[in-house]
């Protein structure tokens, strides 16, 4: 079994669409989703009708949680001002399907267990990059597998206990390097693969310019940071 792991899509079209292209020519079984499919990008809708289409599952991310309360007052400003757009543009079918996320997903595949979360075990908002892991994060996920996003940096990390996967960020890279990223994962093997896809980001960045959103996030997708 192999499962395609995405997260950090931004509302991102063209990167996601990049993304899914890419997932085709694999033999995949599924998609996972780690969350924030939206904000910082001009096309949150377009984003949220294409995950809910495509990923068997997916969960809440910080950036849902902005766009659907209007609580953004633990972003900086200008994702606080993505997130206030986004929730103004959303519309009420991508409401719905964002509404109804979990924090926390646990599977069953291949006989292993699979815990996914946005940002960490505790929160939705918390920060867990390569240094920061632990194997009191697999014991508090009772999990084989542990995949996180929020980041925007991928990595992958063997445990004598399992394997710790960030697949990075699809719609805003922070690695220093543009491409979208995301990961394949074999459960059964405890193996997987970061990947990385060329897309249009010029036109993504004419999107961000032509929307009322801060210019700066159009240029980091330029830099990858």
């Amino acid at each position: 079994m192999k499962i395609a792991i995405v997260s950090d899509i931004h509302s991102n079209i063209q990167a996601l669409e990049a993304v899914l292209a890419d997932i085709k020519k694999t033999d995949f079984d599924q998609v996972l989703c780690a969350g924030d499919i939206v904000g910082y990008g001009a096309n949150p809708n377009e984003c949220v009708r294409l995950v809910s289409k495509t990923a068997a599952h997916a969960v809440f991310g910080n950036h849902e949680l902005a766009a659907l309360t209007g609580d953004t007052i633990w972003m900086n400003e200008h994702a606080a001002r993505a997130a206030r757009w986004t929730g103004s543009v959303l519309e009420q079918e991508a409401k719905n399907y964002l509404s109804q996320l979990e924090l926390s997903m646990q599977l069953d595949l291949s006989n292993r267990k699979i815990a996914m979360y946005h940002g960490s075990v505790d929160s939705a908002i918390e920060y867990v990059y390569e240094d920061g892991l632990s194997l009191d994060l697999f014991e508090r996920a009772k999990a084989d597998v542990l995949i996180l996003g929020h980041t925007h940096v991928p990595y992958v990390v063997r445990f004598e206990h399992g394997l710790a996967v960030n697949p990075g960020s699809v719609g805003q890279p922070r690695d220093l390097d543009p491409r979208a990223s995301y990961a394949i994962l074999d459960p059964l093997n405890l193996t997987c693969d970061i990947r990385r896809v060329d897309y249009n980001v010029e036109e993504a960045v004419a999107s961000i310019r032509a929307a009322p959103l801060p210019p700066f996030l159009a240029e980091r997708l330029l830099m990858g940071r």
